[in-house]
């Protein structure tokens, strides 16, 4: 399912132009497995499977598994529909340079909202 991120947020002109100064490369962690998620100017890049020995990244994303099943159900419950809801819940961890994550919060919702049942390209 994550592998299908980068058409779905390149297929979005409105999110890749709000993105469009964001060049980064963070870590997601869905339970055990983790995700680089390489982004040039607002478009994703690359999406890389691990286990990594050394991954490097600005800020990582970490939750269980169950926790983002929840969060990309086609409607989530009340705490699990938003990142900053998993973070207050203390469900998601957000690790690293958190000043890229929070100057582009929009974009990271948006994007990863992508990923939920029935939602379009």
């Amino acid at each position: 399912m994550i592998e299908t991120l980068k058409d779905k947020v390149n297929g979005d002109a409105g999110l890749t132009r709000r993105g469009r100064y964001l060049t980064t490369t963070f870590l997601l962690e869905v339970g055990s497995t983790a995700w680089l998620i390489r982004i040039f100017e607002g478009r994703i890049v690359a999406v890389t499977k691990g286990p990594f020995v050394m991954p490097s990244s600005a800020f990582a994303l970490r939750a269980p598994a169950e926790e983002w099943e929840k969060f990309w159900s086609r409607r989530p419950p009340p705490g699990s529909n938003d990142l900053m809801a998993l973070i207050k819940r203390r469900v998601l961890k957000a690790e690293g340079d958190l000043q890229v994550f929070m100057a582009n919060l929009r974009y990271f919702k948006e994007a990863l909202g992508k990923l939920r049942a029935g939602a379009g390209a």
